[in-house]
């Protein structure tokens, strides 16, 4: 999915746009038993309540795309029948109605999701009536292309509210506050189907967690039936294991600073396409290959792409924004660290000065030293 599409279904979760036709709801204590249970119409809610359940269901929708909001694949294994998708097709096409089905849910979830304390299960039924879009990207309300069906689901922590003093007004005093359990923002979510192409995919999940590294892989495997992600630290510190195998004892200063000019030429290339930018076994080939790499280095590429790579799963695609930093390019030593703009790094050189290896930054413009303009100590010529 793309920004564009989770921002319109955020854009659903308000009153005036809502179509939500029921939610449930499971309250699972620390031991994993389910303290209680509810089902009822969405629409039917008081209005404060509505505003809450909106802003917790939102949040799943609110994610950085790459990061803690990904794309779940889901597998073959699981598409079969008996199998996980299966099942939620069935919850969707039963609406949640059917509170035997829910409740199985429940207990699914229960018996995947490992975390310690109270939490509140939440789960919506909505049939979106999607809207045609005109090429400049408006949309037309009389020229619905199809009823997009989906299931959101929500696992948020119950924690009891914080200690403290409050106002009585009865009384005129001030007296301990009373504490009660609070549902938070959800740790973790998904919908199924994944809505890419504004159009239902059943064989994608969107999945959302609030730690990005710490995506809950036991999870997405024994309950979504998805292949395990790399988180984004993951994706990145895998490519640079694969850059620093692949170019072994020539991994230098202008070696490495080739590869991430080239990767800078690859965004700018694919500017204008609308999904998110990711790097498969080939195209990182040929990004090292154009930056200079070795002949003899390139013949072991696809041997260390297996080590690094593909050792996570059958050629997984690294998502260009979690290797590649398009704010600055650093430089770090024990005691120095230096950042230059991603575009400007014709600035920083190797060089060697006094017979000592250095960095060498051209200084260009204003230099500041602790907030202070100073000169830039030039040679001076002879006259």
């Amino acid at each position: 999915m793309i920004k564009s599409e989770t921002s319109e279904l955020k854009k659903l979760l308000t009153q005036k746009r809502c179509s939500i036709t029921r939610i449930c709801g499971c309250y699972v204590d620390g031991d994993k038993n389910k303290k209680t249970t509810f089902g009822h119409s969405f629409l039917s809610l008081p209005e404060e309540e509505m505003f809450k359940y909106f802003e917790i269901l939102r949040k799943p929708l609110s994610g950085t795309l790459g990061k803690n909001s990904i794309d779940l694949q889901v597998t073959e294994d699981a598409e079969k029948p008996g199998g996980q998708q299966e099942f939620l097709m069935r919850l969707r096409a039963s609406g949640l109605k059917d509170d035997a089905l829910v409740e199985e849910y429940f207990d699914r979830i229960i018996a995947s999701y490992e975390f310690v304390g109270n939490y509140l299960i939440l789960v919506v039924h909505d049939a979106y009536d999607v809207p045609g879009q005109a090429r400049d990207g408006f949309e037309m309300e009389d020229a619905s292309e199809e009823v997009y069906e989906y299931l959101l689901t929500v696992l948020c922590p119950v924690k009891l509210s914080d200690p403290g003093l409050s106002y009585d007004p009865v009384t005129n005093e001030f007296h301990n506050r009373t504490r009660d359990w609070i549902v938070d923002l959800p740790l973790n979510g998904f919908l199924f189907p994944a809505f890419n192409d504004r159009s239902a995919d059943v064989h994608s999940i969107l999945y959302y967690s609030k730690d990005a590294e710490n995506l809950g892989e036991e999870f997405i495997d024994r309950m979504l039936g998805c292949r395990r992600p790399m988180s984004a630290i993951s994706q990145k510190e895998t490519f640079q294991a694969l850059v620093e195998e692949t170019l072994g004892d020539g991994c230098e200063f202008d070696r490495v600073k080739n590869i991430h000019e080239k990767m800078g030429e690859f965004i700018a290339d694919h500017q204008d396409e609308t999904q998110p930018l990711v790097l498969d076994r080939a195209e990182v080939k040929n990004i090292f290959a154009s930056s200079g790499v070795a002949n003899d280095r390139l013949e072991d590429f696809d041997r260390h792409y297996d080590v690094s790579v593909g050792s996570v799963g059958a050629d997984p695609e690294l998502r260009v924004s979690n290797v590649y930093s398009a704010r600055s390019f650093d430089v770090k030593t024990p005691d120095v660290t230096i950042k230059v703009k991603p575009d400007r790094t014709d600035l920083i050189d190797e060089g060697e000065v006094d017979g000592r290896p250095c960095l060498l930054i051209e200084l260009n413009g204003e230099v500041e030293v602790n907030g202070i303009n100073v000169k830039a100590r030039r040679k001076l010529e002879d006259a």
